[in-house]
């Protein structure tokens, strides 16, 4: 006799919490950058990750809840902590800062392209997730790079990181969208820019303290 296996099972049998929280994650993720909101179910996110669907509400809550999670990490630059060291060269630090970066927008594929796109701020719960994004990414970049928390300029800064975030979304859309641009020119052009932004422009914002 044939042993039993146990390929039938579900998939989420054989993950831990976190891993199957992720993996149901990833799943919405993709399905929400392929289709518009309103054709995405449960059902089908829960097909795709595997799984029951009332984990979906377990872990999540809402399909809501779950798109506003989705949107938020996707327009959120992860912490640089152990990526870009505050005693490392400016060069060193501005190369990290922007890989990272290009890594994080290359991870979300469509569903950065959907988050960043015309329109989808028209939604109140969506925008103030943008704005929050926009802030948090730009005192993570800051922190990366040294400048005090409690700096008098750091507002200042924090709104000249988001105008510069601005050129990012826009050179990253070149990139996944259009094509018009590849990773290298991308790389380059956020490279020299943050550089100049770093060299030039912040200086004599912090030397006013």
């Amino acid at each position: 006799m044939t042993p039993m296996t146990t390929t039938s099972e579900p998939r989420w049998r054989r993950l831990e919490p976190d891993e199957r929280r992720e993996q149901i994650f990833t799943c919405a993720a993709r399905l929400f950058g392929e289709r518009p909101y309103a054709l995405v179910s449960t059902s089908d996110i829960a097909a795709e990750a595997g799984v029951a669907r009332g984990l979906i509400n377990h872990y999540f809550g809402t399909k809501r809840e779950l798109y506003l999670a989705v949107i938020r990490r996707a327009v959120t630059m992860p912490a640089l902590d152990g990526h870009a060291p505050l005693d490392g060269p400016l060069s060193e630090r501005a190369n990290v800062t922007v890989e990272k970066f290009l890594d994080m927008v290359l991870s979300q594929g469509k569903m950065w392209l959907v988050a960043t796109s015309e329109g989808i701020g028209q939604d109140a719960e969506v925008e103030e997730i943008l704005v929050d994004a926009e802030r948090r990414s730009a005192d993570r970049v800051l922190d990366a790079f040294g400048v005090p928390a409690d700096a008098e300029a750091r507002p200042q800064l924090n709104a000249l990181m988001r105008s510069f975030a601005g050129m990012v979304k826009a050179a990253g859309r070149e990139w996944l969208l259009r094509k018009e641009l590849d990773r290298g020119q991308v790389h380059t052009l956020l490279y020299h820019t943050l550089i100049t932004m770093l060299e030039r422009v912040f200086p004599p914002l912090l030397k006013t303290e």
